[in-house]
């Protein structure tokens, strides 16, 4: 299951590059297109705007790079009583993968939140093993199990 639950997270990961990328290309097209337009305010209000946008999406596949490198160290087969990045986790609230953020998936009929070692969950668990209780919310929770 945890194969399958990194599996999703990079696939995850490469669907938001390629997004990102994608957009890249249409707004060096819009810059294209607003160098060919008009002269004036306007024009430069246009160009402005496309390269804020431009700057802002650097700064979004800087940050997939980053989240990219965390992956890199995710080791699925480490073999460890204790939570730590890559770990499944089973509580009395939910099923984690710590990893990313990259959201829920069901595996094999187990919905799995991926979440990131950085996350105020994530940072509960870090550490513990099974059978250990945390509070979260206001909710004392459980670890069940821990792959």
């Amino acid at each position: 299951m945890k194969e399958q639950l990194l599996m999703f997270c990079w696939q995850h990961i490469n669907d938001r590059t390629e997004r990102l990328h994608q957009r890249r290309v249409s707004l060096q097209e819009s810059l294209n297109s607003e160098t060919k337009s008009s002269a004036g305010d306007k024009h430069e209000t246009g160009r402005a705007m496309v390269q804020l946008e431009q700057e802002k999406l650097g700064k979004q596949l800087f940050e997939l790079e980053e989240i990219k490198r965390i992956l890199q160290k995710v080791d699925i087969d480490k073999k460890s009583k204790k939570i730590s990045l890559g770990s499944f986790v089973k509580t009395t609230a939910a099923n984690y993968f710590i990893a990313i953020s990259a959201g829920a998936v069901t595996i094999k009929d187990t919905p799995v939140f991926c979440i990131s070692a950085s996350s105020p969950i994530a940072k509960l668990l870090l550490g513990k093993e099974e059978g250990d209780t945390f509070v979260f919310n206001g909710k004392e929770n459980t670890i069940l199990e821990k792959r």
